[in-house]
């Protein structure tokens, strides 16, 4: 590592990501991708208070990393709770009429910032149990027509690639900081 990119980048000794086992097969190799896509979406917040992760730094959308993480606990409940498991209990921060609750609901207190990380991590567990419990040939009905379970996995690592984009441009926005 270079000083122009020391503190940008994790050395990779100290990276949680890096987990050292060689994932097999389809199934665990793709699960693997989403488990670093959420670290990175941790790592990326740590270290901002609730004023800074609920900052809108891209007027004038409401975009913001807490909406982000609020976002993504409703996305992880709605695939793994709602699709695969077939519950139809409503996501953490959904409200009936509401489209963008998770993002225009994301305010700079403590209590906010507690809340949406509580959620998340349940909904990552939650996840979790219903995940390994699947065959990912499954076919699981969506709409008018059905998912396989590999799918939803899929679609899953598309959405956190997609928001950590996003979340890079948020977080160098607030403070400078690129890299990980």
């Amino acid at each position: 590592m270079t000083s122009a990119t020391t503190g940008l980048w994790v050395d990779p000794e100290n990276d949680p990501r890096t987990t050292g086992s060689d994932p097999v097969g389809e199934k665990e190799t793709v699960w693997e991708y989403l488990c670093r896509y959420r670290m990175t979406l941790v790592m990326k917040c740590e270290g901002l208070d609730a004023e800074q992760l609920a900052r809108r730094s891209v007027p004038p959308s409401t975009l913001s990393l807490l909406g982000v993480v609020r976002h993504l606990a409703n996305v992880e409940h709605h695939w793994f709770q709602r699709v695969l498991a077939g519950r139809s209990t409503p996501g953490p921060f959904e409200l009936p009429d509401v489209a963008d609750h998770d993002f225009d609901g994301a305010s700079p207190t403590d209590a906010c910032v507690t809340e949406a990380w509580g959620e998340w991590h349940q909904a990552v567990e939650a996840a979790d149990d219903v995940f390994w419990s699947e065959e990912m040939d499954r076919e699981v009905p969506v709409g008018d027509g059905t998912v396989e379970a590999r799918d939803v996995l899929i679609h899953m690592v598309e959405e956190y690639a997609r928001h950590m984009g996003h979340v890079d441009l948020l977080r160098e926005c607030l403070d400078g900081r690129t890299g990980l």
